[in-house]
């Protein structure tokens, strides 16, 4: 059975097609939800919620992009929600508050530096930091899209991912070198 006619049998509401997209989704949108949620149950919850949003609200796809796109943007929000329920709000900042981030350029890190030490020092950001960096080095959202999903401005968007991109950057030598500078 097609896509399409897989995603047609869930606007008639018909379990089994619902069952089936589920399981030919359910294993990615986890690892979407489980980048931005740090417990896995909390996660498996955002996931599961953004699956019976989905289908409650599947009259609405228009396929003008892959299902999987808009499956992909629900559960992100859904795990926004969950963040913001935990009151871990972000906060909007001015123009004038953009700082000059230091030769970006200078990303060198011990050769004994992991995927695995990257991703710690990722999960290891403040919220606001790692979510945006997340949504556009991972998901690859640009900077509007970043601002629409997280309600902020697109200069927030481009604040929040250098700032990010610097700690990261910071953490990674100090964890390489022993000290950082």
């Amino acid at each position: 059975m097609s896509q399409t006619e897989l995603i047609e049998q869930c606007k008639q509401n018909n379990r089994k097609a619902q069952l089936h997209l589920y399981r030919q989704y359910c294993e990615g949108m986890f690892i979407v939800a489980n980048r931005f949620l740090k417990h896995t149950q909390d996660a498996e919850d955002a996931m599961q919620e953004a699956f019976i949003n989905a289908f409650q609200k599947i009259h609405q796809y228009t396929a003008e992009v892959s299902f999987g796109a808009w499956l992909k943007k629900i559960v992100i929000n859904k795990s926004l929600d969950k963040l913001r329920a935990k009151q871990q709000y972000y906060m909007t900042i001015e123009e004038a508050q953009l700082e000059v981030v230091a030769d970006e350029n200078n990303w060198q890190t011990s050769d004994e530096t992991t995927v695995e030490d990257v991703k710690t020092e990722i999960e290891n950001l403040p919220e606001k930091y790692r979510i945006v960096l997340i949504l556009f080095l991972l998901e690859g959202y640009d900077h509007q899209e970043i601002s629409e999903i997280l309600n902020i401005s697109t200069t927030a968007s481009r604040t929040q991912l250098l700032r990010g991109k610097k700690k990261l950057q910071h953490a990674l030598k100090k964890k390489s070198h022993g000290t950082g500078y």
